[in-house]
């Protein structure tokens, strides 16, 4: 989510999930109010700008229209990406955490199964307008299948193919490429003098799972079996995480520093015309945080082995987001459901996702004139036609860590001139594997 998870060690996810019970969450950490009358609400917000300050002159002004409305005052926190998973995980066993908070989708299911989260049934969902206000996709990554969601929607997200204009003229490239064998063939153009064809991220554990969960899809895996069990290691599955890691190992057309990137590097790089592609979500207002005008970058969908984007092997991102969750035990119940009704509201999705340049959930926000930009449409469309959520399994915050980390691992022996093979990634996702806790 410029805004990429760096998620928390695995001894301490895995040990944290173990433990966690509905014991957390609530105004704990010093706030006041009851549900008579709700006079102060914390609120861990994520990182969804360039840096935390924005983030805090972003939302500020919005908590104190809250404010003025209600009389319910906002202590707003903003937990950079590194610290979020492990902070809301520490929060569900010791009862020291917000009202209200973000977290990114694809922890939902992981964090659904401590028991601390409020589900949103149809009474909760009522108070702030009823399910159908949003859209489906969104609602996809909101919790397991086949129980009350565990948060709702706040900012959606889709990744694309960002390119650098400049460099792709200097190159003589006059396309984005629509395969990944385009992206190679044009990535051997691009990649010389000192400059880069793609940026990766390769210490970003979240942004590695994100690439190889959509390969992995184009090569008709899903790493976990219809029973929600992993599985790593088929032919699927190794072939993914080989494709991408390739593209620095074997390919040559990303930076071998990029294995150390772990905080967005890779869009500096790109600002400053030394990387031509990245592969992220919603960049804009990052790109201009760094001095790019709108008008010397583009966006294309993500490549596809062949074809076009859509459905099954042609999947081309997962289904990206924020959620907004509450702490079931909060003091503040009926004071944390009004905020998020505010925070949902067509009025707060139409701004805020302007701002962050995400895609609102809410379909009447939508239809905004504001959000029918080259970049938000291809991030619509998308969201709307090949993307697919993350595995909606107690585990998934465990699978971002081992196997993010194993492709860390393998991108580290890229960097280091060590071969990568079809056995050494193997050998890597076994591990990771080993790593899953049993069922």
């Amino acid at each position: 989510m410029r805004r990429f998870r760096a998620v928390a060690s695995s001894a301490v996810a895995v040990s944290l999930l173990a433990t966690a019970t509905a014991c957390g969450g609530g105004s704990a950490t010093g706030g006041s109010g009851s549900n008579e009358s709700p006079k102060t609400l914390t609120y861990w917000a994520s990182n969804q700008g360039p840096n935390l300050e924005a983030d805090k002159k972003i939302l500020e002004p919005e908590l104190k229209k809250f404010e003025q409305r209600t009389g319910i005052k906002v202590k707003l926190e903003v937990v950079p990406w590194s610290d979020l998973l492990t902070r809301i995980l520490t929060a569900t066993t010791s009862g020291q955490g917000p009202d209200v908070l973000n977290i990114g989708n694809t922890w939902t299911a992981s964090l659904q199964s401590t028991g601390a989260l409020l589900p949103w049934d149809e009474k909760n969902f009522s108070k702030i307008g009823g399910k159908d206000r949003f859209v489906e996709s969104a609602l996809g990554s909101t919790g397991k299948p086949g129980s009350d969601p565990a948060a709702v929607p706040l900012y959606s997200m889709a990744y694309a193919l960002y390119y650098n204009k400049k460099m792709f003229q200097e190159a003589g490239v006059t396309k984005p490429p629509a395969t990944w064998d385009e992206l190679v063939a044009t990535g051997k153009k691009l990649s010389k003098d000192g400059k880069w064809a793609l940026g990766a991220e390769g210490s970003n554990l979240s942004n590695n799972i994100h690439q190889v969960f959509v390969l992995g899809k184009q090569h008709g895996v899903d790493f976990f079996d219809a029973e929600g069990k992993p599985d790593f290691t088929s032919d699927g599955a190794v072939a993914a995480v080989k494709q991408y890691v390739d593209l620095m190992a074997q390919e040559k057309i990303i930076a071998p520093g990029n294995a150390e990137y772990a905080q967005n590097q890779s869009l500096s790089d790109f600002a400053k015309d030394k990387t031509a592609m990245v592969l992220w979500q919603a960049a804009a207002s990052t790109f201009k945080s760094q001095g790019m005008n709108d008008d010397e970058w583009g966006v294309a969908p993500v490549p596809v082995r062949s074809g076009a984007p859509g459905q099954g092997k042609a999947t081309n991102s997962m289904v990206a987001g924020i959620n907004l969750a509450v702490f079931k035990n909060t003091k503040n119940i009926d004071g944390a459901l009004e905020f998020v009704k505010f925070m949902t509201s067509d009025e707060e999705q139409k701004l805020l996702c302007k701002t962050y340049g995400s895609v609102p959930p809410v379909k009447a926000a939508q239809s905004d004139p504001g959000f029918d930009r080259p970049e938000l449409k291809v991030l619509r469309d998308t969201l709307a036609t090949s993307a697919a959520a993350l595995p909606q399994v107690p585990n998934e915050s465990q699978f971002e860590t081992v196997v993010g980390t194993a492709v860390k691992n393998l991108f580290a022996a890229a960097a280091a001139g060590r071969p990568v093979t079809t056995e050494s990634v193997k050998a890597e996702l076994t591990k990771a594997q080993q790593q899953m806790p049993q069922q």
